[in-house]
């Protein structure tokens, strides 16, 4: 197995990640910038594999997604949850699905709460054993934060989704696994990331405050601390749902 994560060029607190596996040469690019394509399929030919598919974690709110353009040039399928209010053609996944490359097996779990569409990816390498290896936790889990629960609207009301998200489905994870976000430190998607790009369950159950406060807490001190939204935000979203180019 291989895992690439990408530090994005346009906003270097975003990451994205390029993993898969190199014995059979097949790869799943996620959460990809607009106009970061071209390392993509240059990295995906250097290591010799053919991208299968092309996920995003959620429709974005804070930048132009790269994602169906980069399915597109690849011949990738693209992905997003079954619900997802996108224009685009792409490939919906539920709770459970599991995307295939090779001995890689990346498994879909509805995380909703930053956006009311999101998924994280449970990956295992299956060339080593059947348990999983790490989570791609996208905005929903940061190292020492979490997501914003603001940018779609309904604030109150996602940040008690986000909260029943952290402690059904992250929090009841192996301690062990690895915990790869979507973004860190400098984000305007939440408030106190690390800047350090990885972490473990165990470790944000003990030292992320926001996995400890119970939820009338949880709620008050999120939307308490909300960052000044991206200037962009309505345009990000337009375009990313495929309402209209750029």
């Amino acid at each position: 197995m291989f895992l690439q994560q990408r530090i994005v060029p346009q906003d270097p607190s975003s990451l994205a990640y390029l993993f898969g596996c190199a014995g059979q040469g097949q790869a799943i690019a996620v959460d990809v910038f607009q106009g970061d394509e071209q390392w993509f399929l240059d990295e995906a030919e250097r290591l010799g594999v053919r991208i299968r598919y092309v996920v995003d974690t959620h429709v974005h709110a804070d930048h132009f997604s790269g994602g169906p353009a980069l399915a597109e040039k690849s011949g990738a399928e693209y992905v997003l949850w079954h619900q997802a209010p996108v224009k685009h053609t792409f490939l919906g996944v539920q709770e459970g699905d599991v995307l295939t490359v090779g001995n890689v097996q990346a498994r879909v779990i509805y995380t909703p709460g930053h956006t009311p569409d999101h998924i994280c990816l449970i990956v295992t390498d299956r060339s080593r054993g059947d348990e999983p290896w790490f989570v791609i936790t996208g905005h929903t889990l940061f190292v020492g934060s979490v997501g914003r629960p603001d940018l779609h609207g309904q604030a109150e009301r996602m940040a008690h989704q986000l909260f029943d998200t952290l402690h059904t489905k992250l929090m009841s994870l192996p301690d062990n696994m690895e915990i790869w976000p979507g973004a860190k430190a400098g984000s305007v998607c939440g408030v106190g990331l690390s800047a350090k790009p990885v972490s473990t369950i165990g470790f944000e159950k003990r030292f992320n405050e926001m996995l400890s406060l119970p939820r009338n807490s949880f709620v008050e001190k999120i939307l308490g601390d909300l960052p000044p939204e991206p200037k962009e935000k309505a345009t990000f979203i337009a375009f990313n749902k495929g309402e209209h180019n750029v």
